[in-house]
């Protein structure tokens, strides 16, 4: 459980990277790194290997813990976007042709990363295009809400973009983790627990 949350967490740090930067084009620079570089390394050894350090979630796990809670910290359109990923990821992953399209673009993106940095324009610019090309032909699609003015520009929607295949990554390993709706249903307290295990450490 502790594992499968910290994947959780990890997509939630990549939509609330999404909500802000579509509403008011800034996101914090940190979490923005951590979620950006978690795409690269599809074959880390561990989940926490994964985001380079449970610290660097800090973000995803206290939302985690805010919206199983539930009152005040819930956020209803950040939850409504990630069972959206969720979904997608499962048509993702029954798409083959999808799926090493993507693994070759974010390989590409990996070269361009060691050169110029992981938050670099260009890095961005090919991380969004890698998820237009891909996850954006399946036939749902996360729709995200923000200022109008802000998604008219091609920088902001490449981050978004970018920061939306953060969290299908993340969605991914949460599936790996035998992640299942169950988890929502049946076992929010269990992974509030763990998310405060992690944030402790």
């Amino acid at each position: 459980m502790k594992d499968r949350t910290l994947a959780l967490a990890g997509m939630m740090q990549g939509l609330r990277l999404v909500q802000s930067i579509a509403r008011s084009g800034q996101a914090d620079e940190a979490d923005l790194a951590a979620s950006l570089a978690s795409v690269f390394r599809i074959d880390a050894d561990s989940v926490e290997a994964v985001y380079g350090s449970a610290h660097l979630m800090k973000t995803g796990l206290e939302i985690l813990v805010g919206q199983f809670q539930g009152g005040g910290q819930r956020d209803g359109s950040l939850g409504k976007m990630a069972m959206t990923v969720l979904s997608v990821e499962r048509q993702l992953n029954a798409r083959a042709d999808l799926l090493d399209a993507l693994q070759e673009g974010i390989i590409e993106a990996g070269r361009q990363r060691e050169h110029f940095g992981v938050t670099h324009p260009t890095v961005v610019a090919r991380l969004g295009e890698v998820y237009a090309n891909t996850v954006s032909r399946l036939s749902t699609r996360v729709l995200v809400q923000g200022d109008p003015t802000q998604l008219q520009q091609e920088a902001v929607v490449a981050q978004v973009r970018a920061c939306l295949l953060a969290a299908v990554r993340s969605a991914v390993l949460w599936r790996q983790m035998r992640g299942s709706y169950w988890d929502f249903l049946l076992r929010r307290r269990a992974m509030v627990d763990a998310a405060r295990r992690w944030l402790a450490t």
